[in-house]
């Protein structure tokens, strides 16, 4: 794509694309600004195209070209969801290597974070450095919650909202009223793509991905010891009350990781980067331009 073809586009108006690898079908979208890296971002628990905020991913697109991709079986990606990160991660390799690319940064948000740093481990020439949000290393008791999930999480997932989008005050935000301020904020711009929105996920996706969640949890091996292999720079992002993966996994990918450095942001929960938009979207790009 030309730079003119990318360049006006923002989070609300890009459109849909597709791409074919593994007899796969992956729905994506991809703009911002041409000359460095792209950066790819691996979504959230369920999440689909449209469960990004606009406003990093807008922030981030004015100074370099962002992606954003359903993996497979998620929305309208054709395929499965596997039952492992490990098998996730393979399709996300197979989506990057169909766009032609030969080196990309990398977003993991939650169980993203997951997948990217599989990712990281399986091809470490594929990325350059490595963003992480609101989630933590493999092999880590997070809780005492259901198959890997902290009690907060499962409460906060258990109850119902009115309106349904409500959830996601109690996900990404504290009770704080600051905090619920600026979910209220991130909710209008959540909100803000009315035309040729994504398809909403099968009934098939959450019960795979929480597989992936417990094997994640119970993988073989010695905790931490695989951080070790991981040599990009990394830029580690929570919030001081995050509830969904407790702030001290992130405390562990820091100290573990060879080149790591730790954002904790104030008041904050799991969507920490998206209450401090303005902030993350700095902070990233000194990081990434670095």
């Amino acid at each position: 794509m030309s730079a003119t073809a990318i360049a006006p586009y923002t989070a609300i108006t890009v459109p849909t694309q597709f791409v074919e690898a593994n007899g796969i079908r992956f729905a994506y979208r991809r703009w911002g600004k041409e000359g460095k890296l792209p950066l790819v971002f691996n979504q959230h628990f369920t999440g689909n195209l449209d469960n990004w905020d606009p406003a990093v991913l807008d922030g981030l697109a004015e100074d370099r070209e962002v992606i954003i991709f359903n993996n497979a079986g998620v929305a309208s990606s054709t395929g499965e969801v596997p039952t492992t990160f490990a098998g996730m991660a393979k399709n996300a390799e197979a989506f990057i290597d169909a766009l032609g690319l030969k080196q990309v940064d990398l977003l993991g948000f939650s169980i993203g974070g997951f997948v990217a740093q599989q990712i990281v481990l399986d091809r470490p020439e594929l990325v350059r450095k490595l963003v992480l949000v609101g989630t933590g290393p493999r092999n880590q008791d997070v809780g005492d919650g259901q198959n890997g999930l902290t009690p907060e999480t499962v409460r906060i997932f258990g109850a119902t909202y009115d309106p349904p989008e409500n959830l996601w005050l109690k996900v990404f935000f504290t009770d704080s009223e600051k905090s619920q301020a600026a979910g209220r904020e991130f909710l209008k711009r959540y909100l803000s793509r009315t035309e040729n929105p994504d398809l909403p996920i099968s009934d098939k996706v959450a019960p795979a991905q929480m597989a992936a969640v417990a094997q994640w949890k119970t993988h073989p091996g010695k905790p931490l010891e695989y951080l070790k292999d991981i040599k990009q720079p990394t830029l580690v992002v929570s919030g001081n009350h995050e509830l969904v993966c407790y702030a001290i996994n992130s405390l562990h990918l820091a100290q573990n990781l060879p080149d790591a450095k730790l954002i904790l942001y104030p008041d904050a929960n799991h969507g920490s980067w998206y209450q401090y938009h303005d902030d993350f979207v700095f902070e990233t790009n000194r990081f990434l331009n670095a």
